[in-house]
């Protein structure tokens, strides 16, 4: 899928903005920052949003007074004169005011590129980091570390901090963690972090960008032009492609990391340790030991990789090895990222609703050995064969919930048929409960119920953090012995 980004755009700079006529596409965490740095620079702006609610109304009456003209209920027509286009991540490449942007010749920048363009000289270099799955828990990681080495530093970006607002903020840093979405590296042709990362590559979004390839393409945007590494994940090997395919600084390095035994200019595991073998003076002979794999929260493969991959972009800054180890000994993983919420009778419960799509819930299914599964949502569009076989060696039972739950359905028929499967067709309050106690049913002790639903949430619940909310609460009563009212 092509991009609009002109080359108008390169050739607007953020000097030229006084008098100009600027457009932003959405509210919201990066829109009303954007709509007021545009003001601040003395250009005219009109914000446009297809969404007319209490929320977009109470922030269209926060911008209003700055001079801000916003136009709620209407994203699709291009305002008369506009000569940029400033977007929130989420707007597609093909919306009909891209369409019409195109058509006038009418550059467009992404939040990030913005943010990009306003940093000053003496601005913190940016550690960024990428991929389907696990770029927060990554990002905060990061932070942790850099902290622990004592390092003015802030997780910002896709993690929901607006980069605009720490680019015009006072507060001064060392380095910035930072998590981009491939919508705002599709938008950010100008980015040049120090080092980046991508973590994994997994079909998703594929609506929004196309095609696997203009998908993959856009999270490798994230390599060009860096200065010092290129981290890559050795056990997915397009995210090396991505690496050999960018344009990067002179002397910039590749950095794998492997939950093996690492190469030279890797990071890996040996024996339950975290070692480096990319930032050491011989590399070819020696490894740093890092940290222990019981210092990464929770010990999970998957997060183990995340920790690694933190690790490298950390090194690649110059940090120590003693930090990293301090760092991950004080992360905290956000809520609904593979977290213990009860054991009850023998049987542990984990949230894992953070799995919104089949590469975090095959990540989150292997770090268990028995499984109750509770699955289900909805599935924009993907299959779920290559899941099924991957995790039915492990699977005592199923309960699916969800809009899309007899696509998991016939794939575990298809693969998994002497699993027992609960289907709960049922999008009620309850049923959240009534699939935790199908599940508690099916487990025997040393089970673990896991909720790792591999499809998005929006069917049933506001989002994924209401639907984990709903998983804990229903343990928890199970725990009690509490029956709801709605059984």
């Amino acid at each position: 899928m092509a991009s609009f980004v002109t080359s108008d755009a390169a050739a607007l700079d953020v000097s030229d903005l006084a008098g100009r006529q600027v457009t932003v596409a959405g509210l919201g965490v990066s829109g009303v920052p954007a709509a007021r740095a545009l003001r601040g620079l003395g250009a005219s702006v009109t914000v446009v949003n297809g969404s007319d609610g209490e929320p977009q109304r109470a922030q269209a009456a926060e911008l209003e007074p700055l001079g801000v003209t916003v136009r709620l209920g209407d994203g699709e027509t291009l305002p008369e004169g506009t000569e940029l286009i400033v977007t929130t991540p989420g707007w597609k490449p093909t919306s009909p005011l891209f369409l019409a942007a195109a058509e006038a010749g009418v550059p467009i920048w992404g939040d990030v590129e913005l943010a990009w363009r306003l940093r000053g000289a003496d601005a913190p270099p940016w550690l960024a980091v990428t991929g389907t799955n696990g770029k927060t828990t990554t990002v905060r990681m990061l932070a942790a570390i850099l902290e622990a080495a004592g390092l003015r530093t802030a997780a910002v970006g896709n993690i929901g901090v607006s980069l605009l607002d720490i680019v015009l903020g006072d507060e001064p840093y060392d380095v910035l963690a930072v998590e981009l979405s491939s919508y705002q590296l599709h938008w950010a042709p100008s980015l040049r972090a120090h080092s980046g990362a991508v973590l994994n590559l997994a079909p998703d979004h594929l609506d929004w960008h196309g095609s696997m390839a203009a998908y993959a393409a856009d999270k490798g945007r994230i390599y060009e032009g860096n200065q010092v590494a290129c981290v890559y994940n050795v056990a997915d090997p397009a995210t090396e492609d991505l690496v050999r395919a960018a344009d990067v600084e002179e002397g910039c390095r590749a950095i794998g990391f492997t939950l093996g035994t690492p190469g030279p200019s890797q990071l890996g595991v040996v024996e339950d340790i975290l070692v480096d073998r990319a930032f050491v003076a011989n590399r070819e002979k020696q490894a740093q030991e890092l940290a222990e794999v019981s210092d990464v929260n929770p010990p999970a493969p998957h997060n183990i990789a995340n920790a690694l991959a933190a690790a490298a972009l950390a090194r690649a800054f110059g940090v120590p090895p003693r930090a990293v180890r301090d760092g991950l000994r004080a992360f905290r993983p956000d809520p609904h990222r593979v977290e213990h919420v009860a054991d009850v009778g023998g049987v542990a419960y984990v949230d894992d609703s953070k799995a919104t799509n089949t590469h975090a819930a095959e990540a989150s299914l292997g770090a268990y050995e028995h499984i109750v599964w509770i699955a289900g949502g909805l599935a924009k569009g993907a299959t779920f064969d290559e899941l099924v076989l991957t995790a039915a060696k492990r699977l005592r039972g199923v309960v699916l919930i969800g809009a899309d739950r007899a696509l998991i359905g016939e794939a575990l028929a298809r693969h998994a048929a002497d699993v027992p499967v609960v289907d709960l067709d049922r999008t009620d309050t309850g049923a959240m409960a009534a699939a935790v106690r199908e599940a508690a049913r099916l487990a025997r002790p040393g089970d673990t119920v896991l909720m790792a639903p591999a499809c998005a949430s929006m069917d049933m619940f506001t989002n994924y953090n209401k639907r984990g909310d709903a998983f804990a609460a229903a343990v928890h009563d199970l725990a009690s012995g509490r029956v709801p009212d709605d059984q």
